[in-house]
């Protein structure tokens, strides 16, 4: 897939991910954005981002802020089992559905084609 082309993803905006490896493994979050191939959790992979003092924040100064994890590090979370979960894709009656592989979980997909 080239760079800036969006494709089918196993991880959606507003989804509750679990993190499955790196200095993060075990989190768990809401997706707040996709950002190519990679996602940006929330309160997970917390950065500090020096600020510049503007009319907008004239104190400046440090601001913790969400960094971005590799969308490969993540799993879809599931209530279920409490685990992390792989998904397929299934027809519910001519809508695309994501169900969990092992649990049978169905997860939510508004807006997938």
């Amino acid at each position: 897939m080239a760079l800036g082309q969006s494709g089918s993803r196993h991880v959606r905006k507003g989804d509750l991910v679990i993190v499955i490896a790196g200095s993060n493994k075990g989190k768990k979050g809401k997706i707040l954005r996709v950002v190519g191939d990679r996602v940006v959790v929330e309160k997970v992979a917390m950065v500090k981002k020096h600020s510049k003092a503007t009319q907008a924040n004239p104190q400046g100064g440090i601001v913790d802020k969400e960094g971005t994890i590799h969308i490969s590090n993540v799993q879809l979370f599931d209530e279920k089992t409490s685990k992390g979960t792989r998904t397929k894709i299934s027809n519910d009656g001519g809508d695309k559905v994501r169900v969990g592989v092992k649990s049978g979980t169905k997860f939510p997909t508004a807006g997938m084609s």
